[in-house]
């Protein structure tokens, strides 16, 4: 086990330069299940979640190459199982992708509940909603999800609440389903979008995608395809609100600017400098950062996997500010770790007043999730003195070299083995 260490007080000045999509990733890597030859996936970010769902594809019985750290082939012709043991699958999130990615090959699967990370409960009721309509039996045995259909059939679904997991797994489910499948209400986020690029790409016939309807016309057949995956819209906007927090000037480069405007919006509030470029935009602060109201919401409004690391620059800005967290029910457990450090937060169900301080105080700190971890460690880029952060195995779900990029950038950051601590049988022995 690691931990990271950060000294805080310094600028971040410099370029940084961003990975691929996760949130794209990992419903990319499990839609190649459905093509019928080789494919090529560019900018795959070196992240743990990807990581293990290549375990799973593996598995399955794909076969998968490495061109570079970021491209890779696979193979999933010879994939011959459509059951995913929970080994595997309670260490992810997105494992429910491969429901939809194995009904539309086998019209069959079998993978356990997901997993990831624990804020809030995750209900997979609109997947299931989906997979129904479209023809599939639905029961859930030992923790499994165990889905069937004799023919999947097109259908008009709609979506009692905005889910992107829903939205992108009945995709995947209907793309060889006979007939016109339409979601209405759909969510619509970038990674939505990127992975109807795909499906489109190795021959499917998807329209709407980044609107609140989505038509999915069945084909019989899909082939292998090259495709390179959607800039990190997330890791672009933790490193804006990093450079932000830290009175910085950083360039970061391969970005959607467009993808970002709800996050530039909020950072001008507070009165940074925001600039944007046709694939970069620079982030400048001269001064402590303003108050603003922030309310989480799905695309185009504020991400929720944002939130984290919105409040913690907030936690310095002038005045006081309101955070609302308007899709996950628990997201706000870090909170107590940033009061550790100094931080005035009062916390009332889903929202967090903020009464902005003049400094935050290094601290012994974990991560309890992803982006709660990305957030302990801007907290712990603006504080006086050292931070630890432990449970980093959550950062690295989601952020590829992290450290090093912070480092690059002026930041005085270092990963560092946990040291177990020593029982009295040890010390005694000898």
């Amino acid at each position: 086990m690691e931990k990271i260490i950060v000294n805080g007080g310094r600028k971040l000045v410099g370029e940084v330069c961003i990975s691929g999509a996760k949130n794209a990733a990992v419903a990319i890597l499990p839609a190649t299940i459905l093509a019928e030859d080789i494919c090529r996936i560019e900018n795959i970010p070196e992240i743990s979640d990807v990581t293990i769902m290549l375990k799973i594809l593996t598995n399955l019985g794909a076969t998968v190459k490495y061109i570079n750290k970021n491209t890779l082939e696979i193979d999933t012709r010879h994939v011959d199982s459509y059951e995913v043991p929970d080994d595997f699958a309670k260490h992810l999130r997105a494992s429910y992708y491969l429901i939809g990615a194995l009904l539309g090959k086998f019209n069959n699967a079998k993978v356990s509940m997901p997993g990831g990370c624990n804020f809030g409960v995750r209900p997979i009721d609109q997947h299931v909603k989906g997979f129904e309509a479209l023809g599939c039996e639905i029961t859930i045995e030992e923790g499994m999800v165990v889905a069937h259909a004799k023919k999947m059939y097109g259908s008009s679904i709609y979506m009692d609440v905005v889910s992107v997991g829903a939205t992108m797994n009945i995709m995947l489910a209907s793309v060889k389903a006979k007939g016109l499948t339409v979601i209405e209400n759909a969510a619509k986020e970038p990674h939505i979008v990127d992975l109807a690029n795909f499906l489109n790409s190795i021959g499917a016939d998807i329209r709407g995608a980044g609107t609140d309807v989505i038509k999915i016309r069945g084909v019989e057949e899909l082939h292998g395809c090259t495709y390179s995956v959607v800039p990190d819209q997330i890791e672009a906007g933790t490193y804006m609100v990093a450079a932000a927090a830290t009175g910085g000037n950083v360039l970061i480069n391969h970005v959607i600017p467009k993808h970002l405007e709800s996050i530039t919006s909020k950072l001008e509030e507070c009165g940074v400098i925001v600039e944007e470029y046709d694939e970069a935009v620079r982030v400048i602060s001269n001064s402590r950062p303003g108050k603003c109201t922030v309310k989480t919401m799905p695309h185009p409004g504020f991400p929720t996997d944002m939130q984290p690391q919105m409040a913690t620059l907030l936690t310095i800005a002038e005045g006081t500010s309101v955070v609302s967290e308007s899709v996950w029910d628990s997201r706000f457990r870090y909170v107590n770790q940033l009061s550790k450090m100094g931080a005035d937060i009062q916390v009332n169900g889903k929202i967090a007043v903020i009464q902005g301080v003049n400094k935050l105080k290094g601290a012994p700190v974990k991560a309890f999730d992803l982006r709660a971890g990305a957030a302990m460690i801007i907290a712990g880029l603006i504080a006086e003195g050292k931070t630890e952060i432990e449970d980093i195995i959550y950062i690295d779900r989601g952020y590829e070299d992290i450290v090093e990029k912070l480092r690059k950038i002026g930041a005085d950051i270092k990963r560092v083995p946990v040291l177990e601590p020593i029982s009295s049988t040890t010390a005694n022995a000898g």
